[in-house]
Formats: C-alpha cells, structure tokens, sequence
C-alpha cells in the first residue's frame, strides 16, 4: 500500500534522514509531509529530502507544512520527534540546575532537567494527539521525544490517543550486549523491561542457554580491574567503549543480578543517591564523563553541516543513503510489519494493560510487543523481583506527577516533583530551582501564571 507519513519534528534533520533512507531502502511508495515551526529547519530538511528522493529515483512525493493539520488528514503513520525549545532550551534544562551543584550528561528523561523538559513537552504533544485523533484518527502514531514515559503517560491520560513510544537504547545495548560475550547477536534472545532509559535485562540467552552467569563472571573480572586511568573519550556516547566506561551498569549486574539499559549515561541519572553530584569514578557526569557540552556541540556542528549540503550544488554524499544506528531505526520495520501481517517483535513503551503485573496499572512500561492485528501488543511477561520493581517504583510516580504539573501548570507540583526524582536536598533549594527553570522557559510554558 502507499503510505501517508506525517513526521512531525521533521527539523530534527538527523532523524528525518534516518526515516527517509529507511524509506528509499524498503522501497516504500509513499506521501511524505514534513512539518516544523522553524521555517529554516523545515527547509533544510525538505531540500535534504527532496534531494535524497530525486537521487535514488524513490516512489516518494515530498510535502512541507508550518501547520500539521494542513497535512494532518488521513495520514496513514505519524510520528513525532518533537524538542519544544530546541538545543538551546535543552543546554538550560542541565546548565541551570548546575549552579545548584547538580550534575546530569544528558537530562532529557529525569533529574531536574527531564522534570523542566517535561513542562515543555507535554502539552505541545497533547495538542498534536488531538489533532492526530480529529484528523487521522486510524493512523499508526509513534513518539520518539523525550521524556518518553511522560509523554506517553500524558497523551493515554488525556486524550487516550494510541501513541507508541519507539526507542533504539534496547536494541543497541543487546548489541553491545552480545559483543561484550563475543557472540553473534543473531545467536542471543533478550528480555528487557522497565521505563524507558532503566529497561532491566531481565533475560540474556544465547543458543538456549542462560548467558546471564556469564555476563556477571565478566562484570566481575572487569570491576576488579579497577577504575580506569585513561580519560574517558569525549564523545558523549562512550557506551562504545563497553565496558571500559560503564562501570555502574556492571555493579548493578553484580547486586541486582540483571543489567540495564541504556547504560551509564543515562541509567546513572535514576539512581541521584549516588551522583546528583556527578561525581563518577573520579570524573565529572555531564564534564568529562559523557560530556553534555559535546553532546550539544556536536549536534549544532552536524545540522550547519546538513544546512550546507542541502543547498549546495553538490550531490549528496553517499553516507545519507546507508544504514545507521539511531532513534530513527525501528518505526519503518515496524510499519511495514504491520502491513505485511508479519510478527515482529520490539521494544515497545506502551501503557501496563498486565503485561508487567507488579507495575502500576496505565504506567508506561518499555516492554516486548508484537506486530499483530493491525498495530503493536505488548507481550506478558513475568513479574519483576521487588528489587526491580523498587527501582522503578518512585519513577512512575513521579510520571504521574510531573505530567499533572505540565497539564494543570501547577508550581506546586513541579515542586513536588522535583523533591521526588531525589535529585534535590531540601524544599527552599526544590523551589529555587524550580522558579529559576520556569522563569527560564516562561515562553514555552503559557499554562503557568508567572508573575
């Protein structure tokens, strides 16, 4: 079938090149709108587009819109990479609660910097699900943003749009999973289940076989080694360098028994007990470990760079055409699962209907789910032990009220939120913190009456 795409984000030109080349490889025959409030980005990711879709001769008409419910209408797939505020609204979400001493390397998902994105996030994709549901209510709709648990928690209790939330951490830390044993990775079968960004491994087997004793035999031999000496490379996704540089990930193996996803960059901002500081084996969370600075630097340097080839006279190069690891894999395998009735099964964040019986009922649980009957299922799984469900306990509470806050615009709330995720040592610094990020982003939070 011809597919209707909306991709709404599609400034987001790292992930709207991911999609497209997904869509020139699968050879999907499809209308492609793309939508952004940024009339510049929306430009260079159409002419970047429209340049992908002319080399390889693909069955793609290209559209471009300000206004989603111009293209909205009977799209067949949506799906939202959305960043109210963009990078520099994300450099404050971490720079500020900085000044109180509080150190995060990403800051997306939770910590104070997830809370204060969250505020942002919720009701811009609120109103998009309305829309989605007025406009396409039959389409396939997936979510990509961060706070992923939040959002998706936001638009089920809200409008009760089937939103799922796609995220390649899973995917790519059995990845590096399966390198760390030195197995292939068609030999290995997985388990993971949690909230997205503390997804438990709660089962690795290669050939039928438990390969969790020897992960944790390995987690051993390299944690006797001791702290590295060399510094961790400046790029922020050291996970590469597995396991040199993810060392709580394996300490975790060894006390919990299981290892989780998406290692230490993000996995170390759930647990602030032990570095809201952000110290992190002699090194600096957000520093020097997975520098957050280089995080933003680099995807500055990467957009200038696809400005450049968007308008230049020049072919594209070839790289914008292959395969990459990125939070664009999955949704196009996913779609074209749906529609060819095959049974595929993702990583999938979709709200706890019993798949996880000791989680909260409606929370949003990364969890297994299948392509079947025309959209995604969550497969059942076993109960967590009470150590896992412990970790992920407070978290979905604090969904709960972060998304109250973000609704109701609540100060009171991102107050209490904030004194929730454990990051913050006393209500008067809670509620410091939380006036100096409200202040900060006032533009983007019209539900609070800011004085």
């Amino acid at each position: 079938m011809s597919e209707r795409i909306v991709l709404i984000g599609a400034g987001s030109a790292v992930f709207t090149r991911g999609v497209v080349a997904d869509l020139i490889r699968l050879g999907v025959k499809a209308d492609l709108a793309l939508v952004d409030i940024d009339p510049h980005a929306l430009r260079v990711a159409e002419s970047l587009t429209r340049k992908m879709v002319s080399a390889k001769h693909a069955l793609i008409t290209v559209r471009a819109s300000l206004d989603r419910r111009d293209v909205l209408k009977d799209a067949t797939a949506v799906i939202c990479t959305v960043g109210v505020g963009g990078r520099r609204a994300w450099e404050q979400d971490v720079f500020i609660p900085r000044k109180y001493g509080l150190y995060a390397p990403v800051g997306d998902t939770v910590g104070p910097g997830g809370s204060s994105r969250a505020l942002r996030m919720v009701p811009a994709m609120v109103e998009i699900s309305r829309d989605v549901l007025d406009l396409a209510p039959n389409a396939l709709f997936f979510n990509y943003s961060n706070p992923m648990a939040a959002i998706c928690r936001a638009v089920y209790k809200a409008t009760g749009a089937n939103m799922v939330g796609l995220c390649h951490g899973v995917q790519w830390v059995a990845s590096i999973l399966a390198e760390f044993l030195n197995e292939p990775l068609a030999d290995m079968e997985y388990t993971a289940i949690g909230i997205n960004h503390l997804t438990w491994f709660t089962r690795v087997s290669l050939r039928g076989e438990d390969a969790l004793p020897r992960l944790h035999a390995l987690a051993e031999r390299r944690l006797a080694a001791g702290v590295p000496n060399d510094p961790m490379p400046t790029h922020p996704f050291a996970a590469m360098d597995w396991p040199h540089h993810n060392l709580f990930s394996l300490e975790l193996l060894l006390r919990f028994g299981v290892i989780p996803s998406a290692l230490d960059r993000h996995v170390t901002e759930f647990f602030p007990q032990f570095f809201r500081t952000g110290h992190y084996y002699g090194q600096r969370l957000g520093i020097d470990a997975f520098s957050f600075e280089t995080t933003i630097a680099e995807g500055d340097e990467i957009f200038a760079a696809m400005e450049k080839d968007a308008f230049a006279s020049q072919a594209l190069p070839i790289d914008y055409f292959e395969r990459e690891e990125g939070d664009h894999e999955l949704v196009m395998d996913v779609i074209n699962a749906i529609r060819d009735g095959r049974e595929y099964t993702v990583s999938a964040n979709l709200p706890n209907t019993g798949q996880v019986p000791n989680l909260p009922p409606t929370a949003i649980v990364e969890s297994p789910a299948v392509t079947r009957n025309g959209s995604l299922h969550a497969l059942l799984q076993e109960p967590l032990s009470h150590a896992l469900a412990g970790t992920l306990a407070t978290r979905y509470q604090w969904v709960e009220t972060i998304v109250e806050s973000a609704i109701e615009g609540s100060r009171d709330k991102f107050i209490q939120a904030l004194v929730l995720d454990g990051y913050i040592d006393s209500f008067d610094r809670a509620t410091k913190l939380a006036d100096d990020l409200l202040a900060e982003h006032a533009i983007y939070l019209p539900q609070f009456q800011l004085s």
